[in-house]
């Protein structure tokens, strides 16, 4: 296994990458939260993308992985912040973005930041906004106040260990969201969705769909893939998205 390079960020932060070199456009996987790079759908796409001859990278966000900091530390913005970085200095020319969850809203974002520097794009149960419309929306008035006095309440998750949601992740993510004024995707998107994924709801892809904009863009729900969305055949789908994006499928 080759061994992870690091990339010292203008904010202070040391992210752990993977780059791995070969024709363009470089294939960028954005990870989840609490996610790494180390993950089924990251490692699949790189072993893919190096059979073709393809560049490819994955790297960790700050918190996450191997990169520095603590998760409890970061936010959206945060991320949005390793992502460019990332992004800036290890690759050129065009690129093809592929986001799983809150990798897909870090993608939007991505594609808001540098739209000239995208060709296409294919997400994985994208979660645009999910700091707002899924964790504060759903808060009882109860856990608001415990976010206010203390600072961060508890999540338990379907998938891992419980979250830790910070008073400053929820007030960064209300600068960060995507879904409320014009979300133009001048580039081929395909979002995939799972209809059996109890974190994000086949509700927030077709409102994704929905509000976007953009020359090329279709919604592909799976019937009983969960949030993983990475065994054999949604891997096949994940590479056929990407095919399609390319305009090689």
């Amino acid at each position: 296994m080759a061994a992870t390079d690091f990339l010292n960020t203008a904010q202070g932060r040391r992210l752990a990458y993977h780059k791995s070199e070969g024709a363009g456009p470089t294939i960028v996987f954005l990870g989840g939260l609490k996610s790494d790079m180390e993950g089924t759908k990251a490692v699949h796409l790189e072993a893919w993308a190096r059979a073709r001859g393809q560049s490819f990278l994955r790297f960790d966000y700050s918190g996450h992985g191997e990169s520095s900091g603590q998760f409890e530390d970061g936010c959206i913005g945060d991320w949005h912040e390793d992502t460019v970085a990332a992004v800036t200095e290890l690759t050129v020319g065009p690129l093809v973005v592929v986001g799983s969850s809150m990798g897909g809203w870090q993608a939007l974002l991505l594609a808001k930041a540098m739209p000239e520097r995208i060709v296409g794009m294919a997400t994985i149960a994208a979660a645009p906004d999910f700091t707002e419309d899924g964790y504060w929306a759903s808060f009882s008035d109860t856990q608001k106040q415990v976010l206010e006095t203390e600072g961060y309440v508890e999540l338990p998750s379907d998938y891992m260990e419980p979250y830790i949601i910070t008073k400053r992740m929820i007030e960064d993510g209300r600068q960060q969201l995507v879904l409320r004024d014009a979300l133009d995707l001048p580039f081929p998107v395909r979002f995939l969705q799972g209809t059996a994924d109890t974190a994000v709801s086949t509700e927030t892809a077709v409102r994704l769909l929905e509000h976007a904009t953009g020359p090329d863009m279709r919604l592909f729900l799976v019937k009983d893939a969960d949030h993983r969305f990475s065994d054999g055949p949604c891997l096949e789908i994940i590479e056929n998205a990407v095919l399609e994006v390319m305009g090689q499928q």
